[in-house]
């Protein structure tokens, strides 16, 4: 095998890790879910449903179905080298073995921050839609912190229960959670398109990149629409827990961003127009709610309630599991603390590091609803985690073609899937970050840097403190031969 031959190329290179979680636990269907669960459709849709509408002057439906292209691509950069090598730390291990191990290290941080923003920006919106479901309004910051960190608890426990108990949970969330989404969305539609009282009529504008009348800001709106997706490549993360470890989750991986495309077009298209701009900029926080309101009344609205909360709890129970997972792959190769790639031998899972996410979780929550008003504040996680996860994105598709250069030559489908298109999306990524990032305001600017300084403050700490053997680590490619 090629990875027998390459390992034996040099002896700094590292062996592959032997899976101490719970192998074979579930299968592709399961991963699918979590990869979609985690990235939490009806939460992510209630967080930006008017921001895209009115950012992309009502092209939002478009411009979601233009972002898949590169996210597929991603999702097929994730799908290669897995299949090299099957670890929790994916493109930590990935970008450290394939191209240098301090970027390594620096992805994986990204990894962790963007997870636990990720995670954050999707509990933001879980208090306020509880209480709806129960007809209290959106309450104080402090009950809604309240909520949260209940559910956060919750989540953390069936997360240390195991992967089986995790994945089961997930599967019935969403069946209720893309149902209610779906539904109400295919509605929203019908009137949009029958042009009934009240709605924003669909116009030639909706299918131009910059909107009607050309006020869209494209790259606002791709920023948004790549947050949409972020966090999709959740379903890497349990590899080790998977059936067939080294093929299932890429695969579930690509399967995860197809489906968001169509649920989330769909969902823009459908419910954008339900209501006029200045209506749904006014109820910007609520928007998924006030529109289903809007088509079905009460009894609607809190079937939309529900789905919000659903995704939510759900996203809160991926977000602790898989950011459990990256911690762990890299304790493993001890750049991080060795007591966090510990594992319960009751419950087969890293219940020290699942402890640690839902604390830190919990404090997160509590300083981001106290901090400011809840619109700002979900605007700029909203921003920052979409950031996050794009530069972990780009890294990994760098990865693969650093890996696989040998192989881009080999034939005219590699020199495509593994050369031009990973590059064409690191391009397009990168210019879209760059671009953002000219003009973000101070405080998600900040965040950015911080994450980066914290990254290399701990780096240098790991280095020379505990100078683990992964940053001795020559870069490794595929040297020829079957996969």
């Amino acid at each position: 095998m090629h990875k027998s031959f390459a390992h034996a190329r040099t002896s700094r290179m590292l062996p592959d890790l032997p899976a101490r979680l719970e192998p074979d636990a579930i299968g592709i269907a399961q991963d699918t879910v979590i990869g979609m669960a985690s990235s939490a459709p009806a939460g992510t849709m209630a967080a930006v449903l008017a921001s895209l509408a009115l950012t992309s002057a009502y092209s939002g439906g478009l411009i979601i179905l233009l972002t898949a292209v590169p996210m597929l691509i991603i999702a097929n950069a994730y799908r290669r080298l897995n299949m090299w090598n099957a670890n929790c730390g994916a493109s930590f291990e990935w970008v450290g073995r394939a191209i240098n191990p301090y970027l390594g290290f620096l992805t994986g941080w990204t990894m962790i921050a963007g997870y636990l923003i990720g995670t954050v920006a999707e509990v933001l919106v879980l208090g306020p839609s509880v209480l709806a479901v129960f007809g209290y309004g959106s309450g104080s910051p402090s009950l809604s912190a309240g909520i949260d960190t209940v559910v956060i608890l919750v989540m953390g426990l069936i997360a240390v229960a195991g992967i089986k108990t995790t994945a089961w949970a997930q599967v019935l969330m969403a069946i209720v959670e893309y149902s209610i989404l779906g539904g109400i969305a295919a509605l929203g539609l019908i009137n949009v398109v029958f042009g009934q009282p009240g709605t924003y009529g669909m116009s030639r504008g909706w299918w131009n990149l910059y909107g009607i009348g050309g006020h869209g800001s494209l790259i606002g709106s791709l920023l948004i629409t790549l947050y949409l997706y972020s966090l999709y490549d959740g379903g890497i993360y349990v590899n080790e827990e998977v059936r067939h470890r080294r093929v299932n989750p890429g695969r579930a991986t690509v399967w995860a961003v197809a489906l968001l495309a169509v649920l989330y077009s769909l969902a823009q298209i459908g419910l954008q127009g339900v209501v006029g701009p200045a209506r749904l900029q006014a109820h910007a926080s609520t928007s998924l709610i006030y529109v289903a309101y809007v088509l079905g009344g009460t009894g609607l609205a809190k079937a939309m309630a529900l789905a919000i909360a659903l995704s939510v709890i759900a996203t809160t129970g991926t977000g602790i599991v898989l950011t459990t997972r990256i911690v762990y792959g890299m304790a493993s190769r001890r750049v991080l603390p060795e007591p966090l790639s510990r594992v319960s031998t009751r419950y087969r899972t890293p219940a020290v590091t699942s402890i640690l996410i839902v604390a830190l979780l919990i404090t997160l929550t509590w300083v981001y609803l106290m901090a400011a008003s809840f619109t700002s504040v979900l605007t700029d996680v909203v921003a920052v985690a979409g950031l996050l996860a794009t530069m972990f994105y780009i890294m990994t598709a760098l990865a693969t073609t650093a890996y696989y250069r040998r192989k881009v030559i080999s034939s005219i489908k590699d020199f495509f899937t593994l050369g031009i298109l990973p590059v064409a999306a690191i391009v397009f990524l990168s210019y879209v970050t760059w671009k953002y990032l000219a003009q973000a305001p101070a405080g998600q600017a900040w965040t950015i840097a911080g994450v980066v300084a914290s990254g290399i403050v701990m780096m240098l700490f790991a280095r020379f403190r505990w100078r683990p053997g992964f940053f001795e680590v020559r870069p490794e490619s595929y040297p020829g031969g079957p996969e």
